[in-house]
């Protein structure tokens, strides 16, 4: 996936800087409080660790080989625009990697703008 490539994709929204929204299209993606951890990256740049997102679509399954080994991975879109926003952790082959199961990453270069 060439995440962080292009127009920004999220943004920080409302005026406690607690929800996370598609920026093409405004719709409601994540709370501020389901994130795990900021030290994620993607091939473009920095992205954030979710436990929990809202109003996505979950594409298939695919291996790939990340920097901590080889997950079982799904592109995830924004149900209302269709703009690849990341992706699901589905299996990670690596015991120490087995927290990122079932946890989302979104890109935050570009598309992610964090509070101010």
């Amino acid at each position: 996936m060439d995440c962080g490539r292009g127009t920004p994709i999220l943004e920080l929204d409302d005026a406690h800087g607690n929800v996370y929204r598609c920026k093409h299209c405004r719709t409601h993606l994540a709370l501020a409080d389901d994130i795990v951890s900021k030290d994620f990256y993607c091939k473009d740049g920095k992205a954030y660790l979710f436990d929990k997102v809202v109003n996505v679509s979950v594409g298939e399954k695919e291996d790939r080989m990340m920097l901590t080994g080889m997950h079982t991975v799904s592109d995830i879109f924004c149900v209302r625009c269709a703009v690849i926003l990341g992706w699901k952790y589905e299996v990670a082959f690596e015991r120490t990697q087995k927290y990122k199961e079932g946890k989302f990453i979104l890109s935050s270069r570009d598309q992610l703008l964090g509070p101010e």
